[in-house]
């Protein structure tokens, strides 16, 4: 089987000091490609930097330039004319993480609106996908991705972790939807497991949001509790349980729609 992780944070340090291992341990799991989570403008030249690195074929790291909502009130004139170089880099495959964060409000709403709307418009220009995040605010996401979406190539919602009514909408928009090991988490994840019926193939994808959201279900634990590539293997697991699929099914269908939606090689 192959395996792409469309969500990978290996510029955070606890992945960034042993990125060789990582990427090791990835690939005998059968991770074959990965995409690197650009979440500020400094985040995403160093994810760039490490496709440039660790990859010398070109073939199997990639990246997302943007900026986070947490990160919104940072966003200026200057930070779009970095973002727009940064997105026309070989190894850049989609604009992002940008979106909107209602829950921790780390920069304030109209900020963030502002920095959503403008990547938006960038990807538009540059006719690249979006790689969104959404917290607690998919109403209004949903209200201004509308404005755009005609004009947008593609974008999934990274990390989903809502409700139907919420898939429904983005659905409705003809958005694809991420899925991490959320979904493994008995305390906070199993409203997703009815919904994994209700995502056509074609739209769903896998990401292990390393080194956040370590599965759960995972056994055994690493000792350093943190996540990472490898264990996108404990997702796939998951989702092909609660939709009925064999693993290898739905490995083949994600991976195909991961490498058209970000346009990555054939291995």
């Amino acid at each position: 089987m192959q395996l792409i992780d469309i969500g990978v944070n290996l510029t955070h340090p606890s992945l960034a000091r042993e990125r060789d291992a990582v990427l090791a341990r990835a690939r005998q799991a059968g991770v074959c490609q990965m995409v690197l989570t650009g979440t500020s403008l400094e985040e995403s030249e160093q994810a760039l930097t490490f496709c440039r690195e660790l990859d010398e074929s070109g073939q199997q790291l990639f990246s997302t330039a943007g900026v986070h909502p947490h990160y919104a009130s940072q966003w200026s004139a200057d930070s779009a004319r970095q973002l727009r170089a940064l997105l026309q880099e070989a190894p850049v495959r989609a604009v992002g993480e940008c979106g909107l964060d209602f829950n921790r409000d780390f920069s304030p709403r109209p900020q963030q609106e502002k920095a959503l709307e403008e990547q938006l418009a960038l990807a538009v220009e540059l006719q690249l996908p979006v790689f969104l995040h959404e917290r607690e605010a998919g109403e209004r996401l949903i209200a201004i991705l509308r404005q755009f979406r005609d004009q947008l190539p593609a974008a999934v919602v990274h990390c989903f972790t809502g409700e139907k009514a919420t898939l429904y909408s983005y659905l409705d928009l003809d958005l694809h939807v991420g899925i991490t090991g959320w979904i493994c988490d008995e305390r906070r994840g199993t409203h997703l497991h009815p919904l994994m019926h209700d995502i056509p193939k074609g739209r769903l994808m896998l990401e292990s949001d390393a080194p956040y959201l370590l599965p759960r279900s995972l056994r055994p634990k690493p000792k350093s509790g943190h996540n990472e590539p490898a264990f996108l293997t404990e997702v796939l697991r998951e989702v092909a349980l609660h939709r009925g699929e064999s693993q290898e099914a739905l490995a083949a269908h994600t991976t195909a729609t991961a490498r058209t939606f970000f346009d990555l090689p054939q291995l």
